[in-house]
């Protein structure tokens, strides 16, 4: 007599276990949102961004001149290096907490991300 289980039933464990691991995954990039901040007239087009751990924020020049944005906060360090007009440049926010953002070429250039769970 064979007593062997089909190989269906064998692996319907590892399957719904991979599954369960998953998913978190998946809800977080489900809910992951983002959104546009512009540089024009040498400002950002608000002083500050409320967004959620995972969100991402484009970074778009609308100045016909130059824009370097970064950051050196400890929640999210990054340079985006000099793009012109037109052009945008994303950073993913995988953090919670207060990020300064900054336009290394126009200093007066200010905004507050904070970052929440």
């Amino acid at each position: 007599m064979n007593h062997r289980k089909p190989l269906s039933v064998v692996r319907l464990p590892a399957v719904l276990a991979l599954a369960v691991l998953a998913l978190p995954m998946l809800a977080a990039t489900a809910t992951a949102a983002e959104i546009e901040i512009v540089q024009k007239d040498k400002a950002f087009s608000q002083p500050t961004a409320k967004i959620k751990v995972g969100d991402t924020i484009s970074f778009r020049n609308g100045d016909p001149f130059f824009h370097n944005v970064f950051s050196l906060s400890d929640v999210k360090t990054f340079d985006l290096g000099s793009y012109a007009q037109g052009l945008s440049k994303k950073v993913v926010f995988d953090k919670p907490g207060t990020v300064e953002v900054e336009c290394a070429i126009h200093p007066q250039m200010k905004l507050t991300v904070e970052v929440v769970k």
